[in-house]
């Protein structure tokens, strides 16, 4: 165990900034979200959740990934290197860093995504254990420890000190010339924690037969109907969702060329997979059911029972008809396990 002052806190930065890029939750426009730490920036360690999540420093809203390119009858490709700096994410709560295990099933599998995996092998995650839980947490659902988050390192805020736990060698690297410390401090911090996030609201969500083996008896429940009337399909909720991947692939006519890109897209939307013939989901209860289908089915059905939710509470807090993952699970399961 090693520790820091806050005081000292954008000095180690500045360090660390001088070999790589930092990557840290930032406030600006009275918002929280993950950005470019400068030694100008606000840095917010305190804030329980940013705005959006941690996977932005892994699968940007927008990326360009090949050009075309016409001469006459000639036509030449461009293949864009997914080649990436290393960098370090400071501050990732547990919730999101067990989005990066979902998302790695994603884009690591075969065939697996090179500019995914590019930034995987380049970034040295530095996760940052929860203080105090609010009211929209809920991912001790999901087997995830709010008090003791994975990552390459794992830091504590004690008062005014920062306390930070190597887990890998990467880690080991980052805090090596650190000062010692034990770690009572952060176990006493621990125990709080824990409690706290034990006796929350959703704490104790019933999550019986969401699984493979109910799958028809979740997709044909009447309730979705009554669940999705309110829902504006605004996305609101897959953007700020840590572990939601869907995208679309599209192609801009530069004047000189074609640029082919991928940018974020949203099952909720009404033109999501639109083809020729039109899309297998035309009506919002059917794309409602497919997002919290593939959070609570189908995702966890092919992935050892693993959930593509890890209870952020980010769509609990941001949807604007107070439609939520919470909701379905009670409406589908029940209230307390």
């Amino acid at each position: 165990m090693k520790k820091l002052s806050l005081n000292s806190l954008n000095q180690w930065l500045e360090g660390i900034a001088g070999e790589r890029r930092v990557i840290a939750p930032i406030e600006a426009a009275d918002q929280v979200n993950y950005g470019v730490w400068t030694p100008d920036s606000k840095i917010r360690l305190d804030a329980l959740r940013t705005v959006k999540s941690a996977k932005d420093a892994f699968f940007p809203q927008v990326e360009n990934m090949m050009n075309f390119r016409a001469e006459g009858k000639n036509l030449s490709v461009e293949m864009i290197d997914p080649k990436a700096e290393d960098f370090v994410i400071l501050g990732v709560k547990a919730c999101d860093a067990r989005s990066f295990d979902i998302l790695d099933r994603v884009f690591l599998s075969d065939p697996y995504d090179p500019f995914y995996a590019a930034r995987r092998e380049h970034a040295t995650v530095v996760t940052l254990a929860c203080g105090r839980p609010d009211e929209n947490c809920f991912c001790v659902n999901f087997g995830i420890d709010p008090a003791d988050p994975k990552g390459d390192a794992t830091m504590w805020i004690v008062d005014d000190t920062l306390y930070l736990r190597a887990n890998t060698e990467k880690g080991e690297a980052l805090v090596k010339d650190l000062e010692d410390a034990d770690d009572a401090a952060v176990k006493a911090q621990q125990a709080k924690t824990r409690e706290v996030a034990e006796k929350l609201p959703f704490a104790r969500l019933n999550l019986k037969g969401f699984d493979g083996d109910h799958l028809m008896e979740k997709f044909n429940d009447p309730h979705w109907a009554e669940l999705s009337r309110a829902c504006l399909g605004c996305g609101t909720c897959t953007f700020v969702c840590p572990t939601c991947q869907c995208y679309d692939i599209r192609d801009f006519d530069t004047g000189h060329g074609v640029q082919r890109y991928r940018c974020w897209d949203s099952c909720m939307y009404s033109d999501f997979t639109l083809m020729a013939h039109g899309t297998n989901r035309p009506t919002q209860v059917e794309r409602f059911r497919q997002r919290f289908m593939h959070k609570l089915i189908y995702f966890p059905s092919n992935n050892e029972g693993m959930y593509s939710c890890v209870g952020c509470g980010r769509c609990l807090a941001k949807c604007p008809q107070n439609l939520n993952i919470v909701k379905v699970i009670k409406a589908l399961g029940g209230d307390e396990a």
